[in-house]
């Protein structure tokens, strides 16, 4: 076990001439190796020493992803305070103000972007000391706020004068110190801080450097927020450990300019590696498909045909070529040369591979980017196991699956009951081993029940194969249950619903031993009317608007008994009366997490008189009364 300043210490010895970061300057990337970003972190941490910043203390890191961000970071950590990471995404007026609170941090290292949401509710901080500012303001300063050109200077200072008590306070940290106080914002229930000590960190960066291998002159974007536990362990220290770069995205004057500046810094930046979520992999893929189709039908209808050679060739990965596959392989070679290589070209012509993450990767996903060269790999964690527990990789993969397990940890599938089940069998996946997170900061309640005699309760469900392969399939604590008392996984059926929908973008089921499975859909409405329009059906009048209600309906009867995709779920798992919403699931309603995952709990208390109409007799069909409300709302 190691903290993280003797990790970082470690490998900036071992790679000092290496580059470590790529950032933008100047209309043109420049790299920081690992020594000169070495001597910057220790600037900036002698400068919060001086400040005040001492052992324990929580101290806020509010930007988004940049140099500045791991040298804060650093800097609070080499002091032996406690980091409290934070999304950029939240309400500054109650959900930011929460984590600040509940996390007694006494400072906060903000960007100029984020200081506005800073500066409206500091009066509301107890304790605030600090506001330091990674970059310089255009006005005055105030009491207790600094720019980090002061706190070098004042850190330069400190190396001259004062090295050996700084020096004394750096090697006071131990492994078991804590490191981070992570919070997540749960899909079933209220935002919980994470307690992450410094060996969680390094012993599960060790653990998932063990699934892959990565060379040193590889370069990671990281276009994922770097606050988010997978884009930390898995992208920055990750990459620190083998001594690779790192590359963020380049910041523009709104949050909207620094997404359309992605594009534009993977051709610059030429990755050989990236980290995936299912948001980000659907809109590659469709920026992907768009590109494609306004070539014109002949193109798209080669393309189509391109990747069902490479769906049939490549299989699940691992048993990829085998059969009679010698004119698959040749047509596959054929298209890689016309099509795939040049899609890969639009991503730098490097990358390697994506390590997906963050929720799970519907199959469909996953094939299509293997298809295209670029394997995108599930892996599954959670910010409570810090967070790495499992991930394909380039060596050993099957998709479909969450990988291998990482070493150094144990692993079992149990009822719920606790009672471990034979292989092959479904249950909780419950884990032990260094990189189970300390607690539930001020939580012992929920601490209990996490974790059990050093298990990790994870709260998801899954199985592992007989090759020892990891397969995840849902929240447990989010299973439906049946009125017979059977329990199934709404995510796999939603996002396979949604997946092959041209017209439903975001859906929710529900069952909670009623008579059936209830939906609560939210439609795109321009592909509706749409496809409205190639039908010749007039929606101006009732019968129209409820035959485009069964444009809807007729969205789940696929996959009922004689549709398109019969079999693939028991049919009695599937909605039988679905209700259409008037707005979406969004962060700004809060309906989803800033890690885009639903938040089903809130879903249903806001929905709870449609979830009792949905269980009426008149809710059955998809024209009841309150879909045509809501399609009349919706075409106004």
């Amino acid at each position: 076990m190691i903290s993280i300043p003797d990790f970082f210490e470690k490998y900036v010895e071992k790679y000092k001439n290496n580059p470590l970061l790529w950032e933008k300057h100047e209309g043109k990337f420049k790299s920081t190796s690992y020594k000169e970003f070495h001597e910057l972190v220790i600037r900036f941490a002698a400068g919060l020493y001086k400040i005040g910043i001492d052992n324990g203390e929580r101290v806020a890191l509010l930007s988004e992803g940049r140099n500045d961000w791991l040298m804060g970071e650093l800097g609070i950590l080499y002091n032996g305070a406690i980091c409290v990471p934070l999304s950029i995404k939240l309400n500054e007026d109650s959900d930011l103000l929460f984590r600040l609170q509940h996390s007694e941090c006494t400072s906060i290292i903000v960007s100029k972007q984020q200081y506005p949401k800073i500066k409206q509710i500091q009066d509301k901080i107890l304790n605030l000391k600090h506001i330091i500012l990674i970059d310089n303001k255009d006005s005055e300063l105030s009491e207790k706020e600094i720019e980090k050109e002061s706190i070098l200077k004042l850190g330069d200072d400190v190396l001259i004068k004062e090295a050996a008590e700084f020096n004394k306070r750096r090697k006071s940290i131990t492994p078991n110190n804590i490191a981070n106080i992570s919070y997540t914002s749960g899909t079933t229930s209220d935002p919980k801080g994470i307690v992450l000590t410094h060996s969680n960190y390094t012993s599960n960066v060790e653990q998932a450097c063990g699934l892959m291998e990565i060379p040193q002159n590889n370069i990671m974007f990281i276009i994922l927020p770097w606050d988010h536990s997978f884009a930390h362990t898995a992208g920055l220290y990750t990459m620190i450990r083998k001594g690779a770069s790192l590359a963020s995205v380049e910041i523009g004057k709104s949050p909207m300019e620094t997404l359309r500046n992605i594009p534009k810094n993977i051709k610059e930046i030429r990755p050989h590696i990236m980290l995936s979520v299912p948001a980000l992999a659907k809109n590659f893929r469709k920026n992907i498909e768009t590109a494609i189709r306004k070539k014109g039908p002949q193109t798209e209808k080669l393309f189509n045909y391109a990747l069902q050679t490479a769906y049939a060739y490549n299989k699940e990965g691992y048993n990829k070529g085998e059969g009679f596959q010698f004119f698959n392989k040749l047509k596959y070679k054929f298209f890689d040369r016309i099509l795939f290589k040049k899609i890969r070209e639009n991503f730098g012509g490097r990358m390697q591979f994506f390590v997906g993450g963050g929720a799970l990767l519907d199959i469909e996903l996953q094939r299509f980017f293997y298809a295209i060269g670029i394997p995108m790999f599930q892996g599954y964690g959670l910010s409570e196991s810090s967070p790495v527990i499992s991930s394909n990789a380039m060596q050993s993969h099957k998709l479909g699956s969450s990988g291998f397990i990482v070493d150094n940890m144990e692993l079992k599938i149990c009822d719920d009951k606790g009672k471990e089940v034979p292989i092959g069998e479904k249950g909780e996946i419950i884990i032990k081993g260094p990189n189970v997170m300390h607690s539930y900061w001020k939580n012992p309640i929920a601490s209990k029940e996490t974790i059990k005699d050093g298990w990790l309760y994870t709260g998801d469900l899954g199985y592992v194969d007989n090759d020892n392969y990891l397969y995840v399939l849902g929240r447990f604590k989010s299973l439906l249950i049946g009125s017979d008392g059977e329990k199934y996984s709404p995510e796999g059926i939603e996002e396979t619903i949604i997946e092959n929908s041209d017209i439903i973008d975001q859906m929710m089921l529900y069952n909670e031993q009623d008579p059936y499975t209830i939906a609560y859909v939210v439609i795109n409405k321009e592909k509706l009317l749409r496809k409205s329009k190639e039908l010749n059906i007039n929606f101006n009048n009732e019968e129209g608007k409820q035959e485009m209600l069964k444009l809807v309906s007729n969205e789940f009867e696929k996959y009922k008994s004689k549709g398109k995709y019969a079999g693939i779920f028991p049919e009695r798992w599937l909605p039988s009366a679905f209700g259409i919403l008037e707005e979406g699931f969004t962060e700004e309603n809060r309906l989803m997490n800033t890690t885009m995952k639903m938040v089903r709990g809130k879903i249903n208390k806001k929905y709870e008189h449609l979830r009792e109409f949905l269980y009426t007799p008149e809710a059955k069909s998809y024209k009841n009364s309150y879909n045509m409300k809501t399609i009349n709302i919706l075409l106004k």
